[in-house]
């Protein structure tokens, strides 16, 4: 497991190093990033060569006079394997929970596979602003009304960079989220022992936790919620085994992992306390090999937030880009901000995956709600915090129901058993799990507080309507306080128990086959003719359009691309700060869409392109319409036509003008 997550990190920072450096010397293309991989090989393999290098080590043994009677010489082989034995792979699995995370990886893949991605934020501006870079050859600051593509963190888009460069497609973006997913059982395992959950209990929840509904969802997905926790996980892990092994590889590793972590989302910061508690007492460590970490230490700055934020403060003068965010996004009140996130992660958490009354409850859920919970949340808030959906999504879901219930009840069922609240002790772990050294039990109960400490501080700093995806790093943190203690290893063999956690799978199947996203099952069709079968049945049309919607996401505006002439390279678009224009960026390399607002003077726009779409909804919002902005900008309407982006907003106007 860990060469595999080393192997990982090392291609995150790789990417992300590369996109920087690249964008700095304008040669962000092909023949810039076959420099840099052909530069990456070449170390890869002279770090290869150097671990299965071997040395001589030359044994004498002496006589009782001394004499030398006999000079022996091995050959020490000092490389580790990167992957493990298939064999060990196969019987592991045998076993039914691993079987069913084995089974849900493979549906995940298939998933991924057969249906081009969908995530309407990554496809409006994670995608959008990587093909913007590409098409530009470096990075730089966007002239757009979607603030979110350029105060936000690089780190998934660095990856997903050289992927469409080189294919231009999508299509195989999805791995930048399963690769990950992969690892995290093993990952789960070694920090829960570590922080002293006895090992029968870690290898069971280390199936189950990655069960989570964002997480199998997100796995097949180009979200970048779930994407970070493999990096929080090596950050603790790493720290965490340099206190034992004392080795600097692992302190090096940490802390890339940590770079990584907040350098693929922002509101990852406060998730590095934990990994500060670890880390500082065994940084001395470093002093050993400074010619080493210095460059490290530099290239996880490069990897991290750090450039996005010293942007932030060139183009905006706020680290944070929070100044151009919309309301909401900045906590005011912090008292509301704990009390309504934790509101927040616990209805959503704790929601059935099945919801048929979510169009009821979004409409009168205002009305019937408190004054005193409705009125400080609706004032810090973003718009829209009451709202469900009727299956788990991969832009709304959080942990789910089915683990988050489990946890809640094998958290009072230890309890109730007898069994103490405390670390298990090192002779009790190092006799469950023999290979593993762990933490002295008075410190592991510093860092097990800790991510809830870091919980409480991003409730505190902002009001974003969908806590329970935005924290999925932090979720396998939080959860070995909840597990420690005897009363979890006699809880875990009870035969109700077992049964909890096989419904906890069930659901996991039913929730990855269902999903609007990824159906994996024809859902357009039977639900066709369902429709045709009862027209009158409110239900069933629902969910024909939410899967119609759904299945046209990756290509939402193609009506829009057929009415502009083929043969143009370059194309201009206004929209909304929420709309996508992946469609017009079709086919990827061929044509360049550069973004402009309904303020900007006509001759500017003239001077780039000929040909605009407008969105109906960005004249709305503007108090504008089209006849005045066309005699103003002095252009001409060549078509019209209708689609429907985003099933909250329904049906919208698209327009095709020309600049004479």
């Amino acid at each position: 497991m860990r060469p595999c997550v080393r192997l990982w990190l090392w291609i995150s920072a790789f990417a992300s190093l590369a996109g920087w450096a690249l964008s700095a010397a304008g040669e962000l293309n092909r023949p810039g990033y076959a420099v840099c991989l052909g530069a990456a090989v070449i170390f890869f393999l002279l770090l290869r060569w150097k671990k299965h290098s071997t040395f001589n080590i030359q044994h004498r043994t002496t006589n009782e006079g001394g004499r030398i009677e006999n000079i022996g010489h091995w050959k020490l082989n000092v490389g580790c394997s990167l992957f493990p034995n298939p064999k060990k792979i196969l019987r592991r699995f045998r076993r039914p929970l691993p079987f069913c995370f084995g089974a849900l990886a493979v549906l995940i893949f298939v998933g991924g596979a057969i249906h081009a991605p969908g995530n309407y934020t990554g496809l409006t501006y994670r995608t959008g602003r990587v093909l913007q870079w590409l098409s530009h050859e470096h990075w730089f600051w966007i002239h757009t009304a979607d603030f979110r593509m350029n105060d936000r963190a690089c780190g998934i888009e660095w990856l997903s960079a050289p992927m469409l460069l080189f294919t231009g497609s999508t299509r195989g973006l999805f791995l930048l989220n399963f690769l990950p997913f992969l690892l995290l059982p093993g990952l789960i395992f070694s920090i829960f022992t570590r922080l002293g959950v006895r090992a029968r209990v870690a290898w069971q929840w280390m199936w189950l936790l990655p069960t989570g509904y964002d997480f199998l969802l997100q796995a097949g997905s180009i979200a970048n919620d779930t994407f970070p926790a493999v990096y929080a996980l090596a950050a603790v892990d790493f720290a965490a085994r340099a206190w034992s092994s004392r080795r600097t590889a692992d302190l090096w590793h940490s802390i890339l992992a940590a770079a990584l972590l907040v350098g693929a989302k922002a509101s990852n910061l406060p998730l590095l306390l934990p990994w500060a508690i670890l880390i500082f007492p065994v940084m001395p460590l470093l002093r050993k090999k400074i010619a080493v970490t210095l460059p490290i230490i530099l290239l996880a700055a490069l990897v991290s937030f750090l450039p996005t934020a010293i942007l932030n403060i060139h183009y905006l003068g706020d680290w944070s880009g929070l100044s151009i965010e919309h309301k909401g996004m900045d906590m005011k009140n912090p008292v509301v901000g704990v009390c309504g996130n934790a509101l927040l992660l616990m209805f959503n958490n704790f929601l059935p995956p099945l919801s048929p009354f979510a169009g009821w409850w979004n409409l009168n859920a205002l009305a019937i709600l408190p004054h005193f919970i409705v009125a400080p949340m609706s004032a810090n808030f973003e718009q829209g915090f009451q709202s469900i959906g009727e299956l788990p999504t991969e832009d709304w879901t959080g942990i789910g129901f089915g683990v988050s219930a489990l946890m809640l009840v094998s958290f009072i069922a230890g309890r109730v058993t007898g069994g103490k609240w405390q670390v298990a002790s090192p002779e009790k772990l190092s006799v469950m799990s023999p290979v593993t050294r762990h933490l002295p039990p008075a410190f592991s109960r510093l860092v097990l507080v800790a991510p809830w400490i870091a919980l409480l501080a991003y409730g505190m700093k902002t009001g974003m309507v969908t806590p329970q995806r935005l924290v999925a790093p932090y979720y396998f943190l939080l959860a070995p306080l909840l597990l420690i203690g005897a009363g979890q290893s006699q809880i875990i063999r009870r035969c109700w128990w077992h049964l909890l956690a096989g419904g906890v799978l069930v659901l996991a199947f039913v929730v990855l086959i269902l999903s609007p996203d990824r159906p994996l099952w024809p859902a357009k069709t039977i639900l066709s003719r369902l429709s045709a079968q009862h027209p009158g049945q409110r239900q069933i049309a629902r969910a024909l359009k939410v899967y119609t919607v759904y299945s046209e996401r990756s290509d939402p505006l193609a009506c829009v691309r057929n009415l502009l002439p083929p043969e143009i390279q370059t194309v201009g678009f206004i929209g909304t700060t929420d709309d996508t224009d992946i469609s017009l960026w079709r086919p990827f390399g061929g044509r360049r869409v550069e973004h402009f607002l309904l303020t900007d003077p006509p001759e500017q726009i003239r001077q780039q392109v000929q040909y605009v779409v407008v969105g109906g909804e960005n004249l709305k919002e503007q108090d504008a319409t089209l006849d005045a902005w066309l005699q103003k900008s002095g252009a001409e309407l060549v078509a019209t036509t209708n689609a429907t982006v985003k099933i909250s907003e329904g049906l919208q106007s698209w327009y095709v003008v020309r600049f004479k």
